[in-house]
C-alpha cells in the first residue's frame, strides 16, 4: 500500500493512508491554516532496481502504471492544496459569523500569517460571548483557524451560523438540570468549542469536511441543525 506522509511547519493535523474514503468530498491530509510547503509530501518507496525493470512482465508493468496513475490522482489535490497555502502563507486570515440568538455579525481578518491580531481576538472573544448572561472568556485562536479553513473546504459564502459559542459555568449547569446531554466539563467553559452550521452548505457535508480535518472533536447533531467542532482530543460522535 502506498502511503502519503504530510508533515507541517506547525501542530498540523496529519494522517498516513489512502487520500480520504470512498465517495467523500473531502481528504485524509489537511493542514488546518499552516504553511505546508509541496516538497513535504514524499512517497516513501524506492525506484525498481534496473535489472527487475528490464524483467518485469507485460503485466506488471501495466500494475505498474495503474499504481502510478492512482497515485497521481490521490496526491494532486494535496499538491494544489499545499501549493495553495503556501501561495496565501501572508494572506490575512479571515472568519464571518452571523448569531442566531443575538443577531448580531461580525466579519474580520483575525490573524495574518503566524501572526493573530488581538484587537480582532477581542472582538471575536465578546461577539462569542454568554449570550445569556455576558460573560465572555478569550476564544481558542485554533478554533478560528479551523473555521477558516472549514471555510476555504466547503466554499462557502455565507457567515457561520452560531448556535453557541463560549457558555459560562452558570449556564452550562443551568442547561445540565434541563437535560440535553450537556457534559460537565464541556469544552465551551473553556472558550474551545463552538456550535455551528452553514446556509450554503449541507450539515451532513460540513460533518465531513470537519471530520476530515482530523483534530478535535466533531459532534454531529442533525434533529438541531448545527456541528459541534472543538481544539480538544479528536474524536467523533
Amino acid at each position: 500500500m502506498i502511503r502519503i506522509n504530510c508533515r507541517a511547519s506547525r501542530q498540523s493535523a496529519c494522517t498516513e493512508g489512502p487520500c480520504g474514503r470512498p465517495g467523500s468530498r473531502f481528504f485524509a491530509c489537511i493542514i488546518p491554516g499552516f504553511l505546508l510547503d509541496a516538497t513535504d509530501l514524499r512517497m516513501p518507496f524506492a525506484p525498481m532496481p534496473p535489472a527487475l525493470a528490464v524483467a518485469s512482465s507485460p503485466a506488471c508493468a501495466a500494475r505498474r502504471h495503474l499504481l502510478t496513475s492512482a497515485v497521481a490522482l490521490c496526491t494532486a489535490p494535496l499538491l494544489a492544496l499545499a501549493q495553495h497555502a503556501h501561495a496565501n502563507a501572508g494572506v490575512p486570515r479571515i472568519v464571518s459569523f452571523r448569531h442566531t440568538h443575538t443577531g448580531e455579525s461580525l466579519a474580520l481578518a483575525y490573524a495574518h500569517g503566524d501572526t493573530y491580531l488581538p484587537e480582532a481576538l477581542a472582538r471575536v472573544n465578546w461577539f462569542l460571548r454568554d449570550f445569556r448572561n455576558g460573560e465572555s472568556r478569550p476564544i481558542d485562536p485554533q478554533l478560528l483557524d479551523r473555521l477558516h479553513l472549514l471555510g476555504e473546504l466547503t466554499g462557502t459564502r455565507a457567515p457561520f451560523d452560531v448556535i453557541s459559542g463560549y457558555r459560562s459555568p452558570a449556564t452550562n449547569e443551568a442547561l445540565q438540570r434541563r437535560g440535553g446531554g450537556v457534559a460537565s466539563h464541556s469544552l465551551h467553559l473553556e472558550g474551545r468549542a463552538i456550535d455551528v452550521r452553514l446556509a450554503d452548505v449541507a450539515l451532513a457535508d460540513l460533518r465531513d469536511a470537519a471530520t476530515s480535518l482530523r483534530a478535535g472533536g466533531v459532534g454531529f447533531y442533525p434533529e438541531s441543525r448545527f456541528v459541534h467542532l472543538d481544539t480538544g482530543r479528536m474524536r467523533r460522535w
